[in-house]
């Protein structure tokens, strides 16, 4: 690999020359621009604004617009002679361990590689205290014509370096979480979970990009004059979620049927309890609409055998007051014996034991 700056780690009065090696690259499709008109190529030409020259690469310099627009001219040759230790030197200034960065300030990544046989030495013992001590080294470093921070560490047998944003480069969070007070109930996070627990975990060496191989097929359908099938709309409702319990139960069974779990083991699953515990819940809560929709109908009854109570019934003129008491009598037994039915859906104990009945007889 090719190396794109040489220099050294400065440990201490160590000094370690070594190269820097870029240590990821960009696999990502690249278009040029066009003219859809003809499909001519559309270019970029750099021109000087004073003689309206086009101008190449070797001709073009730095140069710092100062407020009233003055162009100050910077060379390389002026960058290289600042003061600074850092020009051509990765300068360590701690050791902390690594949960102390912050993962937003990560930038690039590079490798570190021994420049030369002398430096395998102090290479190897950097490698190795970094190994032991369970930390990564703070440094800082000048790269393309600014001073940058930097965190070491050891990736196999190679010391790699991750370029770090300052801290100051880091925006603050304000306006960003939502306004709105939001409560999360325990049956949600026990349910996401669940689903956390049933995606698991992933070999990173597995993952790829889909729309990187779209993109090339669909230049190679383009190029051999075939059509490309559209592919089907994954549409999920503008990512509006209606009930948020029920998009997890699915999202739980969905990741289990990817996974090809059988029956008997998602019920074994922690989700099952989830599941059996939201449908106790529910159930519950059916219940208890049954409990009033009954404790509704007894009322009712009870309402109801309030109005057909013979005190409110107007009785039937008769000429015979003797008579009149022993129809209302009868009438009365007769009505509370049917009332009672109508309360309690049985048949009266009073016929079993009625002793005028027996006497008439």
């Amino acid at each position: 690999m090719r190396s794109i700056w040489n220099g050294a780690i400065s440990f201490g009065l160590v000094s370690i020359p070594i190269k820097l090696v870029n240590a990821t690259e960009s696999h990502s499709i690249s278009f040029r621009q066009i003219h859809v008109a003809d499909g001519g190529r559309i270019r970029y030409r750099k021109v000087c604004e004073l003689d309206e020259q086009e101008v190449t690469a070797a001709e073009i310099g730095k140069a710092y617009e100062d407020a009233d627009g003055t162009m100050i001219p910077i060379t390389d040759e002026d960058l290289a002679s600042l003061p600074l230790p850092t020009a051509k030197t990765i300068e360590i200034v701690a050791f902390v361990p690594a949960t102390e960065i912050d993962p937003l300030q990560m930038d690039a990544a590079y490798y570190l590689s021994a420049n030369g046989v002398p430096a395998a030495k102090p290479y190897t013992l950097l490698r190795e205290a970094l190994k032991r001590s369970q930390k990564v080294a703070v440094a800082k470093y000048a790269l393309r014509g600014r001073e940058r921070l930097g965190m070491l560490r050891v990736v196999d047998d190679v010391i790699a370096m991750h370029g770090l944003l300052w801290p100051d480069e880091i925006r603050a969070t304000d306006g960003v979480a939502p306004e709105s007070d939001v409560t999360v109930r325990d049956a949600e996070l026990d349910l996401a979970d669940a689903l956390m627990a049933t995606l698991g975990e992933v070999d990173m060496d597995t993952l790829h990009d889909d729309y990187r191989e779209a993109v090339e097929t669909l230049i190679a359908s383009k190029a051999s004059g075939e059509a490309l099938q559209p592919a089907a709309s994954d549409d999920h409702g503008g990512g509006k979620v209606i009930d948020l319990i029920a998009a997890l139960e699915n999202s739980v069974r969905a990741a289990k049927e990817a996974r090809g779990e059988e029956p008997e083991e998602a019920e074994r699953a922690p989700v099952a309890k989830v599941t059996s515990l939201a449908g106790r819940k529910k159930s519950g809560g059916t219940g208890a609409k049954k409990k009033a929709a009954s404790t509704a109908t007894s009322t009712g009854r009870k309402a109801a055998a309030k109005k057909t109570t013979p005190g409110r019934t107007p009785a039937k003129k008769t000429t015979a007051r003797s008579a009149t008491k022993s129809a209302t009598k009868k009438t009365t037994a007769n009505t509370a014996a049917k009332t009672a039915k109508s309360a309690t859906g049985t048949k009266p104990a009073a016929r079993k034991t009625s002793p005028k009945k027996r006497a008439s007889a």
